[in-house]
């Protein structure tokens, strides 16, 4: 059995505290580098105060993501002697770190698009704090709690979970039904997501041990690990490959998660550096006023625009429900977001106080033009529908990017996570799922499985389990084999798998409405 009783060496506890305090160093330096470089005068720190607070929950939380969750790629170069255990979840820590650094930044807006549009709309007011602090917490408390007792839940379970609580107590707070709180089509994508990975784990493991075991016939493949002896090099290198792999992958799907919400604490709080990518350059500019003039012009041939064109998308954004004033509310609001950014030259000379709005109206038309292409019922000529998808993709570089020191920070905290409390989970996967030890060919073939499955979703913006693919895989390897399954371990999983969603919209609904009432009687 591994030695799980190693303990990290000062040197290695120096390091650890070392990367973490300079992480947080280096955050806070380019938080303030940032807004110098706006120009803006401070006049009261409490702003700076509640972004702190916030990116610290944040970071937080993609901290006990690290050693909740990356557990799972460590446990099979642990069970099978690849790797000694403070070598693997320091290796995988700096894989997952990489895999943060060169992540695509899709799946960070996924997550984002989930939340109410009024909060997003409204995310440095007190309504907004609320929500992050609430679905921040919850999903920590949960994790912690499933950490505990060495469940292997799944994060993104837990994170997407609080995010449906929040909007679905927003939408009662205001007298709504709480089923229209979500954008329940995007949550279906990312659910449909979250459901089907685990089957593909638990299938495609089981059906390649299936396949290498007609194929490669080498025996040592399919044997138990004998004492505490490294397996044979060509099987050790194949297993390094494949937690490498799997780390990899859950550094540049799951980081994302911490991007997308860090990105929206720091556009509620300062504005004015982070509500426009200002790194574009002028010449994108006025191909971007072109754009948009163009569009307008499209869309302008049916009736005039009502009077309250952004009230107008807003409604349709949060109903769905298209009718005749929206094409001309969308071509006044694109025709004004047009005549702004040509006033003022370029996105890095938009004023502190016409930041906010400006990325509010550019927030409105790319989600109205999103959710119109969905829309069977809208038809557009050929021009205006290419014109459309043109203008929504030079909007979206203007709002939904990310700062590089962003993805330092949460791949520092990740990574760092990973190196932390993972003997818990470790145990579970290497000696509970199955009733036979983890042999070599079955740690590759859930790991292969894991990785692939992963980084398939991450190249088309989906969040999925890494717990869940990695530990169903397990299993099927184990069903494969003929192993036998500890049923009572199966039916934990399980529950932890039905109960995580349903505890987090719980947790984090009664959250934000506490917070709510306090921001309330603190006015």
């Amino acid at each position: 059995m591994p030695v799980h009783d190693q303990k990290p060496g000062l040197l290695s506890t120096f390091v650890f505290i070392g990367l973490l305090v300079g992480g947080l160093l280096f955050t806070g330096y380019n938080v303030v580098a940032d807004m110098n470089e706006t120009g803006v005068k401070v006049t009261s720190w409490l702003p700076y105060l509640a972004l702190g607070l916030a990116l610290l929950i944040a970071l937080g939380f993609e901290f006990v993501n690290g050693f909740h969750d990356t557990a799972n790629a460590v446990a099979t170069v642990i069970y099978t002697h690849s790797l000694s255990p403070n070598v693997a979840v320091v290796w995988s820590g700096f894989f997952n770190f990489l895999g943060v650094l060169l992540s695509s930044g899709a799946v960070a807006y996924g997550i984002i698009s989930l939340l109410p549009v009024e909060l997003i709309l409204q995310v440095g007011s007190s309504s907004g704090f609320a929500m992050v602090f609430a679905l921040l917490i919850a999903a920590i408390l949960w994790n912690l709690g499933t950490w505990w007792f060495g469940l292997p839940a799944s994060s993104s379970h837990t994170l997407i979970g609080s995010i449906i609580g929040v909007g679905i107590a927003n939408a009662l707070m205001h007298g709504r039904d709480g089923a229209n709180g979500i954008d329940w089509a995007q949550a279906t994508k990312v659910g449909y997501s979250l459901l089907l990975s685990p089957l593909v784990g638990f299938g495609c493991a089981a059906l390649l041990l299936l396949v290498l075991r007609k194929w490669v016939r080498n025996k040592a493949l399919y044997e138990e690990p004998k004492g505490k002896t490294p397996p044979p090099l060509w099987i050790r290198g194949l297993l390094i490959l494949t937690c490498t792999g799997v780390s990899f992958a859950h550094g540049s799907n799951d980081g994302q998660k911490g991007m997308g919400l860090i990105m929206l604490i720091l556009v509620g709080t300062l504005p004015m550096a982070y509500a426009l990518n200002r790194s574009i350059p002028a010449g994108q500019v006025e191909q971007f006023v072109v754009l948009a003039r163009n569009t307008q012009q499209s869309l302008s041939v049916t009736p005039p625009a009502t009077p309250d064109a952004r009230k107008v998308l807003a409604d349709f954004v949060e109903s769905k429900q298209s009718h005749a004033e929206l094409g001309p509310a969308l071509a006044a609001v694109i025709g004004s977001i047009g005549q702004q950014v040509k006033a003022y030259g370029s996105l890095a000379s938009v004023p502190t106080e016409a930041s906010s709005a400006l990325r509010n109206d550019m927030y409105l038309t790319s989600e109205a033009i999103r959710l119109l292409q969905k829309d069977k019922t809208v038809h557009f000529d050929a021009v205006t529908s290419e014109r459309l998808a043109a203008i929504k993709k030079q909007i979206d570089n203007s709002i939904r990017f990310i700062p590089s020191w962003v993805k330092v920070a949460v791949a520092i905290a990740l990574g760092l996570g990973t190196m932390v409390g993972w003997k818990r989970i470790v145990v579970t996967v290497g000696e509970k799922i199955g009733k036979s030890h983890l042999t070599y060919a079955q740690g590759a073939s859930a790991e292969l499985v894991a990785m692939m499955t992963i980084g398939a979703a991450d190249m088309y913006g989906l969040p999925v389990s890494t717990t869940h693919v990695l530990s169903s895989g397990i299993a099927g390897t184990m069903a494969a084999n003929k192993s036998g399954l500890q049923m009572c371990t199966i039916r934990n999983l399980m529950l932890a798998w039905v109960l995580t969603m349903p505890a987090a919209i719980v947790l984090s609904g009664s959250l934000y409405w506490l917070f709510t009432q306090m921001a309330t009687l603190m006015k």
